[in-house]
């Protein structure tokens, strides 16, 4: 749990980081990418050195001598060449990927907003048990608590259930100890 006074920075911290993912998200939209692309990976040669080389072109046109432009060996080393270069055809669907970075944005977004919730509406609805007693403590146990009707006490609500859950946890776990304790006592 942050501090008090740290969480309007944390707050500031995360809108900064949400304004600055969509800005990207908007700037990436407003560019324009094709979807097709021919892809030729040509080893060296001789005393030419390897290289990558990219042009969109349709699927019949994918083959060396319709990419690689301009060529860097003379004309009867040419097929020698092209015989080394692997040439790929590629696709991609740009609006799959665009619809999949907003959900994964969106998601990112919303899990964010709900820890600012959080963040700021749990200091509001927890309210102090003064009857818990912090968990290092094993020599005093339930003996010192005054017995409260915790049926009449506790409510129905997900929150209330939840710090009752724990209460319970604790109070296995100092029991635990106690026992654990207290044999080891017996086995010195």
């Amino acid at each position: 749990m942050l501090p008090v006074i740290g969480r309007p920075l944390s707050a500031g911290i995360c809108l900064i980081v949400i304004l600055s993912l969509l800005d990207k998200v908007a700037v990436a939209q407003a560019k324009n990418f094709e979807d097709v692309r021919c892809k030729c990976i040509c080893p060296p040669y001789r005393n030419i050195s390897g290289n990558v080389y990219n042009r969109n072109v349709t699927q019949k046109d994918c083959n060396c001598l319709h990419i690689v432009d301009p060529m860097p060996v003379p004309g009867h080393d040419v097929e020698a060449y092209c015989l080394l270069c692997e040439c790929k055809y590629e696709e991609r669907s740009s609006n799959t990927i665009k619809v999949t970075i907003i959900i994964y944005l969106g998601i990112l977004g919303s899990l964010l907003l709900y820890m600012l919730f959080l963040l700021l509406v749990d200091p509001l609805i927890r309210k102090k048990d003064p009857y818990t007693q912090p968990l290092h403590n094993e020599e005093d146990s339930e003996e010192m608590r005054p017995r409260a009707d915790t049926a009449l006490n506790r409510g129905n609500t997900v929150l209330e259930r939840v710090e009752g859950a724990q209460q319970r946890w604790k109070k296995q776990v100092q029991e635990q100890r106690k026992t654990v304790f207290d044999r080891h006592k017996m086995l010195s």
